[in-house]
């Protein structure tokens, strides 16, 4: 069993910096380097990625808390009206997702970008990103799952639980390697993200089977499922058309990004 410790905020004169807001920073760092490093070796130009960090974390921070206190917890509306401008206070992994995503439509396109070039950075920078984050989960204990005597149980106050925290960052550190050791596999090419996708989703759906509901505050459920149940449902569906599909004949997998006269890629802006 693994003993409960929660890991304790930080106290800077009236700032309070709590350890979830540090994992998730950290995350999003790792992420956004990554995507930078994996473009360059992919020799395509990495400014609009460096360009888009602060899309992605705008949209997933605005989304994550609308999905969170919307579809999650919309019990806490009643609080206050002002709680959903609180995005500090509430973060749902599949809404920051979800804003990423959107954030990621809006910005190639108005970049005129093809995003299927990206797509393979995308899936080695978001991956080991978001199992950072998700440490964060796990060292305040908030997705606290059924009781268990599961060797990975932690001993929570009123008795040993699955930490899916842990289960989650382990999955996608797990998932992460995987990726890294397939990246360089032709018949792969441009189609880690759907790999992502569809091994995430496994992960999560069964993760969420067990999710706790013998406490007071716990995840709403929807015909029996969790909303992040529903998006792995969409997730499989985009996984399994990303991998199925046919790549047009005569064109490469991920092309890379073209410079011309005077220019360099990656030059600096």
């Amino acid at each position: 069993m693994i003993p409960y410790w929660h890991a304790p905020s930080i106290h800077l004169g009236p700032l309070t910096i709590e350890p979830f807001g540090i994992f998730v920073a950290l995350g999003i760092l790792l992420a956004a380097r990554l995507l930078v490093r994996n473009a360059e070796r992919q020799k395509l130009d990495p400014n609009p990625l460096a360009d888009y960090a602060m899309w992605g974390v705008i949209g997933g921070v605005v989304m994550g808390h609308l999905v969170h206190l919307l579809f999650y917890h919309p019990e806490e509306l009643s609080k206050s009206p002002f709680q959903i401008l609180k995005v500090w206070d509430g973060l749902s992994s599949f809404g920051g997702l979800l804003g990423g995503i959107l954030a990621a439509v809006v910005f190639f396109r108005m970049r005129k970008l093809r995003f299927n070039d990206y797509a393979d950075s995308f899936a080695l920078g978001v991956a080991p990103g978001w199992a950072v984050a998700r440490l964060g989960c796990f060292a305040v204990h908030d997705h606290p799952g059924v009781h268990t005597d599961f060797f990975l149980a932690v001993a929570f106050k009123d008795g040993p639980r699955h930490d899916l925290g842990m289960y989650d960052a382990i999955a996608l550190f797990a998932i992460s390697g995987l990726l890294y050791a397939l990246r360089d596999s032709e018949k792969l090419k441009g189609r880690l993200l759907p790999l992502l996708a569809l091994l995430y989703s496994f992960c999560r759906f069964f993760f969420d089977t067990l999710r706790a509901t013998d406490l007071s505050y716990v995840d709403a459920r929807y015909f029996g499922l969790t909303p992040a149940q529903y998006g792995c449902i969409a997730l499989v569906a985009y996984g399994l058309w990303g991998l199925l599909r046919k790549r047009a004949p005569g064109t490469s997998p991920v092309p890379p990004a073209s410079s011309g006269p005077g220019k360099t890629v990656g030059a600096a802006r």
